[in-house]
């Protein structure tokens, strides 16, 4: 059976009360995995929100990940091509991988946030098309420099997006937001045959990310998760609204109820790696039948950041448990 690899991803909610430290989490997080077999941390990006919005930029993040490790790979998830020139991305990645010793790696997103673009206000409608687009280009100048990069498309969950990455050759990066495990194996078997079509090496790359934290008991977890991970959907709810608006107590009250199921969906649904080892490993493992290469831990939801670093130690024994073939 393939092996699966844990990796590390960031998306930190900016609304929770943080410390001036607010990249304590992902310095030391990296620096656990770089030392404990994780092959990769994610930073994202996201622009004028405060969900995601620790992270405008994956260069900058990246580039500090690299600073403080020695083997991890280091990849944006993501890199919102629409509202960059390309000579930029590439420039800005070649130094991190550069500065990394050949470890850097790069998912493109079209991005749908419109908020976003307000750094390109005319690539929303084309946004796809020049993520697309861009690839090529990507790679042209990449390859003058460094030879290939390693790059990925990211996606909800799009038949048409799975299909282009692996025409493309192309990994493929995405979350159970809005498709459910179901939905992923499909996708993933267009995923394959398309990517062999290409006539490629090897069978293409599929990451997943999934929240996750790892304790010994089962009640104990779910008592420290509930309301981060509450409040973590609710303002993931919240950028989906034309305007950031604040919330009375009864609003409040509803969005927690509206969030329910997405709540039990990512803690009892097998649609998150929250729980024991033995409960978390046995998810991973389905995962890793559905085809999926690599699980992207996304750990900064809102649980304290000490208390995520602790998790971490658990996390590792399911990555110990999933990695071996």
């Amino acid at each position: 059976m393939a092996a699966l690899d844990l990796s590390l991803f960031y998306f930190a909610d900016e609304s929770v009360a943080q410390s001036a430290d607010r990249y304590h989490l992902l310095l030391e997080g990296a620096r656990f995995a770089d030392a404990h077999g994780f092959a990769a941390v994610w930073t994202p990006e996201r622009h004028f929100h405060r969900f995601g919005g620790n992270y405008p930029n994956p260069a900058v993040t990246g580039a500090a990940v690299a600073a403080v490790t020695d083997r991890i790979a280091i990849r944006a998830g993501s890199v919102v091509a629409p509202l960059h020139r390309v000579e930029q991305i590439a420039e800005d990645w070649w130094t991190i991988n550069s500065l990394s010793r050949g470890r850097a790696g790069v998912s493109l997103a079209s991005g749908w946030n419109r908020g976003d673009f307000v750094l390109n206000p005319n690539g929303y409608d084309d946004r796809l098309r020049n993520t697309v687009e861009g690839v090529g280009t990507l790679r042209r100048i990449w390859g003058e420099r460094q030879g290939e990069i390693p790059l990925w498309l990211s996606t909800g969950g799009s038949s048409e997006t799975f299909i282009t990455a692996g025409g493309l050759g192309l990994g493929v990066l995405t979350h159970l937001a809005t498709q459910s495990p179901e939905d992923l194996a499909a996708r993933v078997r267009e995923y394959r045959e398309a990517y062999e079509s290409g006539g490629f090496p090897g069978s293409g790359h599929v990451a997943l990310m999934l929240h996750a934290y790892v304790g010994e008991n089962a009640a104990e977890v779910e008592s420290l998760v509930r309301r981060p991970l509450e409040n973590y959907l609710m303002s993931a709810m919240n950028l989906l609204r034309a305007e950031n608006v604040d919330k009375d107590a009864r609003q409040e009250k509803i969005a927690r109820l509206a969030v329910q199921p997405a709540y039990e969906k990512y803690l009892r649904g097998g649609c998150g790696l929250i729980g024991t080892v033995d409960q978390v490993a046995s998810v991973a493992r389905d995962f890793r039948d559905l085809g999926v290469d690599e699980i992207a831990c996304l750990i900064d939801f809102g649980v304290p950041p000490e208390a995520a670093l602790a998790g971490l130690a658990g996390l590792d024994a399911v990555r110990a448990e999933v990695a071996a073939r």
